[in-house]
Order: structure tokens, then C-alpha cells, then sequence
């Protein structure tokens, strides 16, 4: 199958509810409908050029481990399958296919939970700095990229397109969401990740990090959004990994290194991504798929 390309959807007979960072969301009156299209952004800013067929990976991905984790954790899931969607979506199903869910509605906790097991990235500067991440003291003379003794739960703000996320400690969080609700967060994030962690360990793939999202829905926490996919955690090649040195990775760490090398910073305009950028990141998208669920796009 060639290779798709979806740099935003327009569904003229459907409410747009919002258009993230990734993801265009329609509201469906007492549901949503998620399309992941191909958008990219890295240090909170959008690029100009699509990533070809990374809507479907991420989706191929989100739905791969919500199945992994329904024993763990309830989600927004009501279907994947594009001809069960409610009968407003028919006209879009080309559109639509291997790119979407459709969801039950929930409240989104206005936080973004973070569990981060390697110290690396924001993580690795801050720990230089303070000898801690977030607040979190660790031991003297740990290396870049790595393992962590424990997991460390480092909350952060839940940012608007084009804004900046900005880490918070526990107790803000708790003052934000209640101390009850912050706490069962935090355990499940944690668990979410150590249960993934040795999974993906097992296809050859350390987890370094992660990013979830959860929302209240009839007063029951459920996971929602993506889960453990590119767009939102480090993968890299365990049988690669060097503590001391930047690792090689299957997410979007390659893309932030190229802007970083090529002296880009978020305050200017995003640069269109040269052909083989685009390439390789597609490649180490598609990589991680194949490996942590044993399948490509086409199954």
C-alpha cells in the first residue's frame, strides 16, 4: 500500500470540536470522533510538512496497547471498525480508515501525566542543574540516558496549541484535581508504564518515558487520547543502548535533534522538513509499530 498523506481534515456535515497539535476532534453530540492525521510538532510547535501514513501508525499503536492495558485500565474506546461509526461519519470512511476512533465523551483532568524510568531530555538538563527532575531529588553521578532506580511521576500543565507544557509538582496537581484523584493518577501512570516497559523490553524496545492523558467519564477514570506511541514516549533500540551518550530512538527524538542541530528555535517560524528527515522519521515511526505489536500498517 502507498504511502497516505493527512495534513488536516474538513468535514463540512460534522461539528469540529477542536484541531490539536495532531489530532482533529469532531463532536458527535454524546460522542467524539478522533482523526489522527499527519502532523507533526516537536517543542510544542506544528511543522509545516507531514509525516505520510503517521496518523495511522499512531492510531495502529493507541489501539494495540489500549487492548494491552484494558485489564489495568478502562478507556474512551466505543469502536476502531469505520462502518460502526455512527451513520454522520459514512461520507468519510475512506478519510476515516485506519486513522480514527470513535470515543465516549469524558472530562479531561487538566494535567498531563508523565512517568519517566531513564533520566534523558528536560530531565537529564534539569538533574544537571539541581541534582533532581522536577523537584524529585536522585543520587549524585548519574549518566545521560540512564536507568532510573524507580520511576518518577513529574506532572505537568496540559497546554493550548501553540503554548508550552509546564512541569508541576505533585502537590499543584493535587490542589488542582484533588488530593484522592491525584493519587490514584499517579499509581496507575506508574503501573501503565512499569506493566508496557517489560513488554516492550521483551520486543527488544526499552521505554524510556511516557506521557498519558486521563478523563472522568460518569465518574469513572478512563484512559484517554493516544497511548504509548511515538508521538508520546521515547523508544529506543535495547540492544543499542549506551548509558553516557544520546541513544538512537524510534520516535520524534530525531526530528527535535535536526531542528536543534540546524540552529531552529520554537520562537521562529517552523522550517518545511527536508525529504529524508521526513523519511527517517517515518521509518523509525513505522519500526516501533512492527516491533512492539509484531504487525505493519496492512496487518
Amino acid at each position: 500500500m502507498q504511502p497516505t498523506v493527512l495534513f488536516e481534515t474538513h468535514f463540512p456535515s460534522l461539528v469540529l470540536k477542536s484541531r490539536g497539535k495532531v489530532r482533529d476532534i469532531y463532536d458527535l453530540e454524546d460522542s467524539l470522533l478522533i482523526v489522527a492525521t499527519d502532523r507533526i510538532s516537536a517543542f510544542d510547535v506544528v511543522m509545516p510538512t507531514p509525516i505520510p501514513d503517521k496518523g495511522r501508525i499512531l492510531t495502529a499503536l493507541s489501539l494495540f496497547w489500549f487492548d494491552f492495558l484494558k485489564d489495568t485500565v478502562p478507556n474512551h474506546l466505543l469502536g476502531t471498525d469505520v462502518a460502526s461509526f455512527p451513520e454522520a461519519c459514512a461520507p468519510y470512511a475512506a478519510t476515516l480508515s485506519g486513522r480514527s476512533m470513535w470515543v465516549r465523551k469524558a472530562e479531561p483532568l487538566p494535567v498531563e501525566c508523565i512517568v519517566r524510568g531513564y533520566l534523558v531530555g528536560s530531565g537529564w538538563k534539569d538533574y544537571q542543574k539541581t541534582g533532581a527532575v522536577c523537584g524529585i531529588p536522585l543520587p549524585k553521578g548519574l549518566k545521560l540516558a540512564e536507568k532510573l532506580p524507580e520511576p518518577i511521576f513529574t506532572p505537568s500543565t496540559k497546554a493550548e496549541k501553540g503554548a508550552h507544557d509546564e512541569n508541576i509538582s505533585f502537590r499543584e496537581m493535587a490542589d488542582r484535581i484533588g488530593a484522592d484523584l491525584a493519587s490514584r493518577v499517579r499509581d496507575l501512570t506508574v503501573t501503565i508504564y512499569e506493566k508496557a516497559a517489560i513488554y516492550a523490553l521483551e520486543k527488544g524496545i526499552i521505554l524510556a518515558d511516557t506521557k498519558l492523558e486521563f478523563g472522568l467519564a460518569d465518574g469513572r477514570l478512563i484512559l484517554i487520547d493516544e497511548v504509548l506511541t511515538p508521538d508520546s514516549s521515547r523508544f529506543w533500540p535495547a540492544d543499542r543502548y549506551q548509558p553516557g551518550s544520546n541513544p538512537e530512538s524510534f520516535d520524534k527524538q530525531y526530528l527535535r535533534d535536526y531542528l536543534v542541530d540546524i540552529g531552529w528555535s520554537a520562537e521562529q517560524p517552523p522550517p518545511e522538513l527536508p525529504e529524508a528527515v521526513v523519511q527517517n522519521t517515518r521509518s523509525r515511526y513505522l519500526e516501533a509499530l512492527e516491533r512492539l505489536t509484531g504487525r505493519g500498517l496492512n496487518g
